[in-house]
Protein backbone atom coordinates (compact mmCIF):
# COMPACT_ATOMS: atom_id res chain seq x y z
CA UNK A 1 0.00 0.00 0.00
CA UNK A 2 1.44 3.60 -0.64
CA UNK A 3 1.65 6.20 2.16
CA UNK A 4 -0.41 8.99 1.57
CA UNK A 5 1.89 12.01 1.87
CA UNK A 6 -0.38 14.79 0.35
CA UNK A 7 -4.48 15.22 0.43
CA UNK A 8 -5.99 17.72 -1.97
CA UNK A 9 -8.90 19.18 -1.36
CA UNK A 10 -11.44 20.38 -4.25
CA UNK A 11 -13.45 23.26 -4.37
CA UNK A 12 -13.55 26.43 -5.44
CA UNK A 13 -11.95 29.98 -3.66
CA UNK A 14 -13.60 32.71 -2.34
CA UNK A 15 -16.31 33.37 -0.19
CA UNK A 16 -19.56 33.12 -2.14
CA UNK A 17 -18.45 29.41 -2.91
CA UNK A 18 -17.21 28.39 0.83
CA UNK A 19 -20.19 26.38 2.02
CA UNK A 20 -21.26 25.12 -1.60
CA UNK A 21 -21.57 21.38 -2.31
CA UNK A 22 -18.60 21.48 -4.92
CA UNK A 23 -16.47 23.04 -1.85
CA UNK A 24 -16.47 19.53 -0.09
CA UNK A 25 -13.29 18.84 -0.31
CA UNK A 26 -11.85 22.21 1.33
CA UNK A 27 -14.21 21.84 3.94
CA UNK A 28 -13.10 18.65 5.13
CA UNK A 29 -9.27 20.08 4.70
CA UNK A 30 -10.10 22.99 6.71
CA UNK A 31 -11.46 20.75 9.35
CA UNK A 32 -8.43 18.74 8.98
CA UNK A 33 -5.94 21.45 9.63
CA UNK A 34 -7.98 22.75 12.78
CA UNK A 35 -8.23 19.35 14.32
CA UNK A 36 -4.27 19.07 13.61
CA UNK A 37 -3.85 23.20 14.48
CA UNK A 38 -2.36 23.94 11.14
CA UNK A 39 -1.85 27.01 9.18
CA UNK A 40 -2.67 28.01 5.95
CA UNK A 41 -0.16 29.44 3.60
CA UNK A 42 -0.23 30.51 0.01
CA UNK A 43 2.38 29.04 -2.29
CA UNK A 44 1.54 29.87 -6.00
CA UNK A 45 -1.67 28.67 -7.43
CA UNK A 46 -2.49 26.85 -3.83
CA UNK A 47 -3.45 27.24 0.06
CA UNK A 48 -0.50 24.69 1.53
CA UNK A 49 -0.60 23.39 5.09
CA UNK A 50 1.31 21.01 6.97
CA UNK A 51 0.31 18.78 9.51
CA UNK A 52 1.27 15.86 11.59
CA UNK A 53 -0.99 12.88 11.86
CA UNK A 54 0.23 9.89 14.25
CA UNK A 55 3.57 11.32 14.17
CA UNK A 56 3.39 11.24 9.89
CA UNK A 57 4.01 14.98 7.86
CA UNK A 58 1.08 15.44 5.62
CA UNK A 59 0.52 18.33 2.98
CA UNK A 60 -3.16 19.83 2.96
CA UNK A 61 -3.83 21.22 -0.93
CA UNK A 62 -6.37 23.41 -1.63
CA UNK A 63 -6.10 24.48 -5.25
CA UNK A 64 -6.85 28.34 -5.82
CA UNK A 65 -7.53 28.21 -9.67
CA UNK A 66 -11.38 27.01 -9.39
CA UNK A 67 -12.35 23.52 -10.50
CA UNK A 68 -11.49 22.93 -13.23
CA UNK A 69 -7.88 24.06 -13.29
CA UNK A 70 -7.23 21.92 -9.96
CA UNK A 71 -4.52 20.28 -11.53
CA UNK A 72 -2.28 23.10 -11.64
CA UNK A 73 -1.17 22.21 -8.10
CA UNK A 74 0.53 18.32 -9.80
CA UNK A 75 3.93 19.64 -10.65
CA UNK A 76 4.56 21.97 -7.39
CA UNK A 77 3.88 18.55 -5.37
CA UNK A 78 6.27 16.00 -7.83
CA UNK A 79 8.61 18.49 -7.12
CA UNK A 80 8.53 17.67 -3.78
CA UNK A 81 8.74 14.50 -4.42
CA UNK A 82 5.03 13.62 -4.07
CA UNK A 83 4.03 10.92 -6.79
CA UNK A 84 0.11 10.26 -7.58
CA UNK A 85 -0.14 6.93 -5.56
CA UNK A 86 1.07 9.10 -2.64
CA UNK A 87 -2.26 11.69 -2.98
CA UNK A 88 -5.99 11.42 -1.82
CA UNK A 89 -8.10 13.48 -3.40
CA UNK A 90 -11.12 14.99 -1.31
CA UNK A 91 -14.04 15.81 -3.51
CA UNK A 92 -18.07 16.48 -3.68
CA UNK A 93 -19.76 13.05 -5.48
CA UNK A 94 -22.86 13.58 -7.55
CA UNK A 95 -23.18 9.14 -7.18
CA UNK A 96 -23.43 8.94 -4.07
CA UNK A 97 -26.13 10.51 -1.43
CA UNK A 98 -25.77 13.09 0.92
CA UNK A 99 -24.28 11.69 4.25
CA UNK A 100 -22.20 8.82 2.56
CA UNK A 101 -18.37 8.92 1.88
CA UNK A 102 -15.96 5.95 0.18
CA UNK A 103 -11.77 5.75 -0.25
CA UNK A 104 -11.83 4.08 -4.10
CA UNK A 105 -8.18 4.01 -5.10
CA UNK A 106 -7.90 4.66 -9.20
CA UNK A 107 -10.49 5.57 -11.87
CA UNK A 108 -11.58 7.61 -14.32
CA UNK A 109 -13.02 11.14 -13.60
CA UNK A 110 -17.05 10.41 -13.89
CA UNK A 111 -17.89 14.10 -15.14
CA UNK A 112 -16.01 15.93 -12.12
CA UNK A 113 -13.70 18.63 -13.72
CA UNK A 114 -11.77 19.05 -10.78
CA UNK A 115 -10.59 15.41 -11.14
CA UNK A 116 -10.57 15.72 -14.72
CA UNK A 117 -8.08 18.10 -14.20
CA UNK A 118 -5.62 16.13 -11.74
CA UNK A 119 -6.07 13.11 -14.04
CA UNK A 120 -4.98 15.35 -17.18
CA UNK A 121 -1.76 16.11 -15.10
CA UNK A 122 -0.74 13.06 -13.47
CA UNK A 123 -2.68 9.95 -14.77
CA UNK A 124 -5.48 8.43 -12.61
CA UNK A 125 -3.33 6.44 -10.18
CA UNK A 126 -4.18 8.38 -6.85
CA UNK A 127 -6.98 7.53 -3.78
CA UNK A 128 -10.43 9.62 -3.46
CA UNK A 129 -12.21 10.21 -1.09
CA UNK A 130 -15.67 10.48 -2.43
CA UNK A 131 -18.05 12.82 -0.12
CA UNK A 132 -21.98 12.18 -1.05
CA UNK A 133 -23.92 15.53 -2.14
CA UNK A 134 -26.11 13.58 -4.00
CA UNK A 135 -27.77 14.49 -7.52
CA UNK A 136 -30.63 16.63 -8.68
CA UNK A 137 -33.25 15.22 -10.54
CA UNK A 138 -32.65 16.84 -13.66
CA UNK A 139 -29.47 16.10 -15.12
CA UNK A 140 -29.20 20.16 -17.09
CA UNK A 141 -29.22 21.01 -13.34
CA UNK A 142 -26.38 19.74 -12.24
CA UNK A 143 -24.11 22.69 -12.89
CA UNK A 144 -26.20 24.78 -10.62
CA UNK A 145 -26.43 22.46 -8.18
CA UNK A 146 -22.92 21.48 -7.48
CA UNK A 147 -22.47 25.68 -7.35
CA UNK A 148 -25.13 25.55 -4.29
CA UNK A 149 -25.57 25.25 -0.80
CA UNK A 150 -26.28 22.27 0.97
CA UNK A 151 -29.71 21.17 2.10
CA UNK A 152 -28.83 19.96 5.03
CA UNK A 153 -27.97 22.00 8.26
CA UNK A 154 -24.59 23.34 9.29
CA UNK A 155 -24.51 21.33 11.78
CA UNK A 156 -25.54 17.72 9.63
CA UNK A 157 -23.26 19.07 7.01
CA UNK A 158 -20.26 19.64 10.02
CA UNK A 159 -21.07 16.37 11.17
CA UNK A 160 -20.86 14.71 8.23
CA UNK A 161 -17.56 16.61 7.31
CA UNK A 162 -16.30 15.49 10.93
CA UNK A 163 -16.57 11.73 9.78
CA UNK A 164 -14.82 12.62 6.19
CA UNK A 165 -12.13 13.37 8.74
CA UNK A 166 -11.93 10.49 10.93
CA UNK A 167 -12.28 8.20 7.84
CA UNK A 168 -8.63 9.92 6.72
CA UNK A 169 -7.68 9.34 10.04
CA UNK A 170 -7.92 5.76 9.92
CA UNK A 171 -6.57 5.65 6.09
CA UNK A 172 -3.25 7.51 7.17
CA UNK A 173 -3.39 5.09 10.11
CA UNK A 174 -3.96 1.85 8.04
CA UNK A 175 -1.12 3.29 5.68
CA UNK A 176 1.47 3.31 8.75
CA UNK A 177 0.92 -0.08 9.59
CA UNK A 178 1.13 -1.79 6.19
CA UNK A 179 4.55 -0.20 5.70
Amino acid sequence: MNEIKAIIGLGNPGPKFSFTRHNAGFLVLDALADRYYGTWQEKGPMLICDIQVGGKKLALVKPQTFMNDSGKVMPFLAKQGIKPENILVVHDELEKPFGTRAIKEGGSHRGHNGLRSIIAHSGPDFKRLRFGIGRPERKEDVSDYVLQRFDASESEVHDQVDQAVDMIEREIMTDESDT
